[in-house]
């Protein structure tokens, strides 16, 4: 089977898996990744850049070298390689949990599970702040979960997958504004700006165009990205926040507690801010955009073997 074709195919497939089966349970590679990365870090942490680069060319140096030997696997590689770095079932569960506890009045649950969302202090936020930590973390998520790894696996195949996912991982562990990771950081959160550039493009033109699956217009979802992205201090979640705030006709932004510490966020879209039937209908629009997802990276895949 041609390497497009093949690459094709294990998309699909390892996106179905996703679907079906969402995040294994036990042993999960990514959480693997995840200690072997703390486990770097006691050797290479020093409060400085160069070191944070190189932490971050042995951490993801070894993954991509993993995917260049795995790639020879072909479909089976391709699929597995696919539905371990996926995250969007887990994504939409999750949504569709928060918008349960939030609607039933259960704060304490609703802020238990915010932390597998995302990294904002639960504790501080009412119900209101946790409709819209939740919808942002979806809007965000959609497009590093599922859309920027399809997208990287097809164009490179599996060391595509497991190397970005990878750069996502480290991001997401170090990439912090905070002191300790101020400089070490550094380098872990621009890879991950520099990977996430056209898929978080290609994540608001999709949410765009299926704006009107949630009772939206593409037109607002567009303006309010032109209007705000630029606003926001990532030059890739202000695109899918600010578009994911127009499709839905909602206000996102404001004051934003993290652990360690708090930013003032420019406003995103206009209109009231979330509640929780919004959430519900970002999950919607999360799980359309997936599937769009998939078909795209289908069919570039499907090209390269042209």
């Amino acid at each position: 089977m041609r390497k497009g074709i093949s690459t094709a195919v294990g998309l699909a497939v390892g996106f179905a898996l996703d679907r079906v089966f969402g995040d294994p349970r036990r042993g999960h590679p990514v959480a693997g990744f995840g200690s072997a990365a703390v486990a770097l870090e006691r050797r290479t942490y020093a409060d400085r850049r160069s070191a944070g680069v190189v932490h971050e060319a042995l951490a993801v140096g070894a993954v991509l070298g993993i995917g260049m030997v795995a790639r020879r696997g072909a479909v089976v590689a391709v699929a597995l390689a696919t539905w371990t770095v996926l995250g969007g079932r887990s994504l939409a569960k999750a949504g569709r949990q928060m918008a349960d506890r939030l609607e039933s009045g259960d704060l304490a649950g609703a802020r238990e599970l915010l932390p597998s969302l995302c990294g904002r202090d639960p504790e501080v936020l009412d119900a209101d702040g946790l409709a819209r930590a939740a919808l942002e973390s979806i809007a965000e998520n959609t497009s590093d979960a599922t859309v920027a790894p399809l997208l990287w696996g097809a164009v490179a195949g599996v060391p595509g997958l497991l190397g970005y996912r990878a750069v996502n991982t480290l991001d997401a562990m170090i990439g912090y504004r905070d002191e300790r990771y101020l400089r070490f950081g550094w380098a872990a959160a621009r890879t991950d700006d520099v990977a996430n550039l056209l898929p978080a493009r290609v994540t608001g033109v999709l949410t765009a165009a299926l704006a009107p699956m949630v009772g939206g217009h593409p037109a607002d979802a567009l303006r309010a990205w032109r209007r705000d992205a630029s606003g926001h201090p990532s030059p890739n979640a202000g695109v899918v926040e600010a578009t994911m705030a127009g499709a839905l006709g909602v206000r996102l932004g404001g004051r934003t507690e993290y652990r360690h510490g708090v930013e003032m966020r420019p406003t995103l879209g206009e209109g009231p801010a979330p509640a929780v039937p919004d959430l519900r209908r970002a999950v919607r629009m999360s799980e359309a955009v997936q599937i769009a997802a998939v078909v795209v990276a289908v069919g570039i895949a499907f090209r390269r073997a042209a």
